[in-house]
């Protein structure tokens, strides 16, 4: 009898957890590169039932077999089986920001951490004090050579990654940018962002910030093989569809009060029974 309050625990449990998933996405829709979770869910192991006192046993000579008619089966419960990173790419939001970076592919940038080397989807940078490309909270963005030190208005990236610079165009900046590629390898190469992927993107871990950190399971981070367009004066917005999330949290609210009231059937059921028993006691 007690079975039904583990069963109904166990899915509003689970449903917790996706909730934890979805509020999280739609507090983040407006997040630079911000990438959305999916829990997923995995039933427990379904109990056989068979009907009681009609155990008719066939007696073979390696054992015997049991062949009492099938009721039906009876399912244990839920879990949750993990929550994985989607990453599906993002549309491209123009801000016109020399600064503002956006990868169309597969594929991270490297930024340089207290607690390593981590990677990020969000390429909204600036340059900070020292003269460094870096993010939001500071961190410097990596080149392959490592931090990028560029000046304002006076450098450029192209959709391969390069970053050029040239102080003769510190006071036109518009020219600089209008200028065929071609013509950028004129005005000097300084570095070239560093870009990589990990083998099982969607295991890494999300650490705060619009960071993300290898795991285990990922695997380290490696140069890509093919490098996705970098596309400079853009942003990717986050791939969160809010219309799909609110969809989903209403899904969830309800599992939810299914299942309690599955454990509030089981209560008064075995309400009821004690009841019954106790008085014929």
């Amino acid at each position: 009898m007690v079975r039904g309050y583990y069963t109904g625990a166990s899915g509003m449990t689970a449903q917790m957890n996706r909730m934890d998933a979805v509020s999280n996405n739609l507090a983040n829709v407006n997040t630079t590169g911000y990438k959305r979770d999916t829990a997923v869910q995995k039933a427990f192991p379904q109990l056989l039932m068979r009907r009681f006192h009609d155990n008719t046993e066939v007696q073979l000579p390696l054992g015997s077999v049991d062949r009492a008619p099938v009721v039906g089966k009876l399912g244990t419960g839920v879990e949750t089986n993990e929550v994985y990173t989607v990453f599906e790419q993002g549309s491209f939001e123009q801000t016109e920001n020399p600064f503002d970076l956006a990868l169309g592919g597969d594929g991270f940038f490297v930024v340089d951490t207290p607690y390593g080397e981590r990677l990020t989807r969000d390429g909204s940078f600036h340059l900070g004090p020292e003269g460094i490309l870096v993010t939001r909270q500071g961190f410097p963005v990596l080149g392959e050579n490592g931090p990028i030190h560029i000046k304002e208005n006076n450098f450029v990236v192209d959709r391969q990654g390069r970053v050029f610079q040239n102080e003769a165009y510190a006071e036109d900046f518009d020219r600089l940018v209008s200028m065929r590629e071609n013509e950028w390898e004129e005005t000097g190469l300084v570095d070239e962002l560093r870009i990589e992927q990990v083998r099982q993107p969607r295991y890494l871990r999300k650490q705060g910030a619009n960071l993300l950190r290898t795991t285990e399971e990922s695997g380290e981070s490696l140069p890509i093989a093919q490098r996705p367009v970098v596309e400079q004066g853009f942003l990717e917005t986050s791939n969160v569809n809010p219309v799909t999330e609110m969809v989903a949290m209403i899904e969830v609210n309800r599992a939810y009060e299914a299942n309690q009231k599955v454990i509030e059937s089981q209560d008064q059921a075995t309400g009821r029974l004690l009841n019954e028993v106790l008085r014929l006691m």
